[in-house]
């Protein structure tokens, strides 16, 4: 019972929830890092592992730190710090260990810092009370559809980028149109669209 109760909302976070698609969260880094797929590839592995474990370590710091001192009301200013630290020693572990990549995500990789989609999953965490192994679901599902969400956008851009676009679509405006079409399929996963 337990088990499906962690699947159906891994799946939730993933698909019908997902924060692209239907909450149009993270917007910012996804069309930025969608024009190539290795770029897109990579900060979808940054962004699923920096969800899960600052997922992780703030609703430790929610659950047995802030709760206890009565410091709820300072749930955001201390969630980004702790998403804040880790992405600093993730900046400086990619920076050593896969210079390349570091370098194509440039200024994205800092900012996941500030993305909504980052402070999103501890701060649902906490709404919906969930416990410590809910939470590592939670953000490892909301991981794997920003992840999905990356990867569907960016092989559509490169084969966008040899089709025949007229002029006034080329580039942002055909990726606006693409995401919107690729929203409304996310729609059908949650029941709204119905033939």
């Amino acid at each position: 019972m337990e088990f499906t109760k962690l699947f159906e909302l891994l799946i939730a976070a993933s698909l019908i929830n997902n924060f692209v698609f239907t909450r149009y969260l993270g917007l910012c880094i996804f069309f930025g890092v969608t024009k190539k797929m290795d770029t897109s590839i990579g900060m979808s592995v940054t962004f699923t592992s920096v969800m899960v474990i600052t997922g992780a370590l703030n609703w430790l710091i929610y659950k047995f730190i802030m709760t206890p001192l009565g410091l709820g009301f300072l749930e955001i200013v201390i969630f980004i710090g702790v998403v804040a630290c880790f992405v600093q020693a993730a900046d400086t572990i990619m920076k050593k260990v896969a210079p390349g990549l570091y370098y194509k995500l440039g200024i994205y990789l800092a900012l996941i810092t500030a993305n909504c989609i980052i402070l999103a999953v501890p701060l649902l965490n906490v709404s919906e009370g969930y416990n410590f192994i809910e939470s590592l679901f939670f953000g490892l599902g909301s991981g794997i559809g920003f992840s999905l969400a990356m990867i569907i956008m960016a092989s559509i851009r490169e084969k966008l980028e040899l089709a025949d676009v007229p002029i006034s679509f080329q580039g942002l405006p055909i990726s606006f149109v693409v995401t919107g079409l690729i929203a409304l399929a996310f729609l059908g996963f949650s029941g709204l669209i119905t033939l």
